[in-house]
């Protein structure tokens, strides 16, 4: 005869799984909304008047390999432990961490160099210091300034009659904002997702996670890949979208 030893913990293990589930869908869905809303008024932003189409830092490219590198340590994690294969699951997590701490570096640095070029949270136009056509060019209403002897001219300006100088001088660059608000609202939701993966990491190592009951680590994993794929279509949408 067949004995069956009821227990508490197991029973509770899919509805603990689907309410994990739920939770993380609906706060990736809310962060979705948040950035859709800041993309959307960086668009409609870009229709008013001048606009500073400014070339992305080259450390956002690190950021973006550092992102990418760490979302498949995670899920190296992830898969090997739904396998029930524990070793070595502790290290993966460290890994992640590490490129994760490697994409914050990356962050500030490329805000530095944001700043080296005149490119700050709330600055003017003209305050820019990069090459004009390389590192930034000025538009209005879609089309692109003409620079010549240190004045901006409409490109059909052929005579260069109209100097727009002193109508620059008086503009804000809220496309400078808009990248600041725009990669420190990512940075501030991957520090929660940091603060997960060490929270991960002590529980790995604890050997808290098993084939069965893995609930924590599947939620933290679909975070820092959703923080990944977020970062790539902010990178993307700030360098194609002027």
């Amino acid at each position: 005869m067949t004995t069956f030893t009821y227990s508490p913990a197991i029973e509770d293990l899919p509805r603990k799984l689907k309410a994990r589930k739920l939770l993380t869908w609906l706060l990736l869905f809310a962060i979705v909304m948040f950035f859709a809303g800041l993309t959307s008024a960086y668009v409609v932003s870009m229709s008013g008047g001048y606009w500073v189409d400014i070339r992305l830092p080259d450390a956002f490219l690190v950021s973006t390999g550092c992102i990418a590198v760490s979302s498949l340590f995670i899920q190296m994690a992830l898969t090997r432990v739904r396998r029930g294969e524990m070793g070595g699951v502790p290290l993966l997590i460290a890994f992640t961490l590490a490129f994760g701490i490697g994409f914050t570096v990356s962050q500030f640095q490329g805000w530095g160099q944001l700043v080296d070029k005149g490119n700050f949270v709330v600055g003017k136009v003209l305050q820019n210091t990069g090459t004009y056509g390389q590192d930034w060019t000025i538009r209005h209403q879609g089309q692109e300034l003409v620079l010549e002897d240190g004045k901006f001219y409409m490109p059909d300006d052929t005579q260069r009659r109209t100097a727009l100088n002193a109508d620059l001088d008086e503009q804000k660059n809220t496309a400078s904002s808009y990248i600041y608000a725009l990669t420190a609202a990512h940075l501030a939701h991957l520090g929660l997702g940091l603060v997960s993966l060490v929270v991960m990491l002590v529980l790995a190592a604890r050997g808290a996670y098993t084939q069965a009951d893995h609930a924590g680590l599947w939620a933290g994993t679909m975070y820092w890949h959703f923080l990944g794929i977020l970062w790539v279509y902010l990178f993307l949408f700030l360098t194609f979208v002027h």
